[in-house]
């Protein structure tokens, strides 16, 4: 990974009106539409914004929320307005956040006009304007002049985005002096560390539904890891491999031979590849947002009944699966044990990020990738202590969940790249 350069090698810069890429694509409560309802993202992101309001600088922050159809022309969708983002920004700076209604239009411009330094702009969702993810070179690049020319330098700390080839990622970046921001230089050092320089035994916990959506982590993690443990909706097509029965289960039928692949591959190198011994079961998934199904019991894992599903795994996997972690070096985990929305599937993934918790006491390095594994530790409780868990209760929480997949799988990131041209 090219190194990365960094605010402080900017200069002096007060005075000066930079352009900061962040990623605030945070969720918002569909019963009022205005309450987000976890605001990690954009915690994350106040280091950057106060180091560069400290610097003298004025701040115009962009940002995607959601994914708005695409229109021809600007056009805001209520839905996806980044009015409600603007306010807990606001709330957690204790500073005045001016918001634009538009990205590079009237209001926008007019608001840049009157920054001053240590002020902060809001721009309106980038995404109302298609050309922020557009194919054609032509529009994005009138759409990324329209944004340097608000600005005179560029930081790019939307870590959740750099994956992504699009206008204010990777195009912005070419028309003004581009510097990382302290969350993306966090997120790859934190990787980077797991990827190329782990203490041992390296432990990767893996959930989530699907194979299919980690085949590239798993091929590269196979190469480094010492241990890698499967649970989620993905387990259930190994356990099939192994010609368990997993009633109704999740089954990826088109993964069985890539999977059986995974299993020899494992055995060769001498990693231990642990699948859950024990499942929670229900006769079908809960199809209410608030309740849940029925819970039927807990199952050995090669004695799942024909007409039950597996929604988490049971109390003996969570034994097994924390003993390794616990006596781990480093760990990284990607993916949920089970259905952990429903309280009644929450508890494999409450022990897993308890587990978490116990290694980094130990003096283990401690990596949460992103995603639904975020997520999950922000609205779980520990599951010894009963009390929520704390971002100090691990080494690093990702804010990139598709970002942090293609790192792991060692894919040269964009919005990464570009930065060292």
């Amino acid at each position: 990974m090219a190194t990365l350069k960094t605010i402080k090698e900017l200069g002096d810069i007060r005075g000066k009106k930079v352009l900061l890429r962040v990623d605030f694509n945070v969720p918002i409560s569909k019963t009022d539409g205005k309450t987000i309802t976890d605001d990690g993202r954009i915690r994350a992101e106040l280091p950057t914004i106060k180091e560069l309001l400290a610097a003298g600088a004025s701040v115009i922050i962009m940002t995607h929320l959601g994914r708005p159809k695409p229109q021809s022309a600007f056009e805001v969708e209520s839905e996806f307005s980044l009015a409600p983002v603007a306010k807990r920004l606001n709330e957690l700076l204790n500073v005045s956040v001016e918001f634009a209604t538009d990205t590079v239009g009237e209001d926008a411009r007019n608001k840049v006009e009157m920054l001053k330094s240590g002020q902060i702009l809001l721009l309106e969702n980038l995404r109302f304007n298609q050309a922020e993810t557009s194919k054609d070179a032509l529009q994005r690049a009138e759409f990324a002049q329209k944004l340097a020319d608000m600005a005179d330098i560029f930081v790019s700390d939307g870590f959740g985005v750099v994956h992504r080839k699009h206008t204010s990622v990777y195009d912005v970046a070419k028309l003004l002096p581009a510097v990382s921001g302290k969350l993306v230089q966090k997120e790859v050092e934190a990787l980077s560390k797991v990827m190329d320089n782990p203490g041992r035994p390296l432990t990767v916990v893996l959930g989530g539904s699907k194979v299919s959506d980690k085949l590239g982590v798993i091929v590269n993690l196979l190469k480094i890891a010492d241990n890698i443990l499967v649970g989620g909706g993905m387990a259930y097509t190994f356990l099939a491999v192994l010609g368990y029965e997993i009633g109704t289960s999740l089954l990826e039928a088109d993964q069985i031979e890539t999977v059986k692949g995974y299993i020899q591959q494992a055995k060769e190198r001498n990693i231990k590849l642990l699948l859950p011994a024990d499942v929670v079961v229900a006769k079908e998934f809960p199809a209410s947002e608030t309740g849940d199904a029925e819970l039927e019991g807990v199952f050995v894992s090669d004695a799942i009944p024909a007409d039950k599903m597996g929604l988490d795994i049971g109390p003996e996997t969570r034994k097994q699966f924390a003993q390794v972690i616990e006596n781990s070096k480093t760990v990284i985990w990607n993916g949920p044990a089970g259905v952990f929305e429903k309280s009644a599937y929450a508890g494999g993934t409450s022990a897993i990020a308890t587990a978490l918790v116990h290694a980094k006491l130990k003096g283990a390095f401690t990596v949460i990738g992103g995603g639904d594994s975020a997520a999950a530790v922000r609205i779980l409780d520990n599951c010894e202590t009963g009390k929520p868990f704390s971002e100090d209760d691990f080494s690093h929480i990702s804010t990139g969940g598709g970002a942090s997949l293609e790192f792991l799988e060692g894919i040269a990131l964009p919005g990464i790249e570009v930065l060292s041209e």
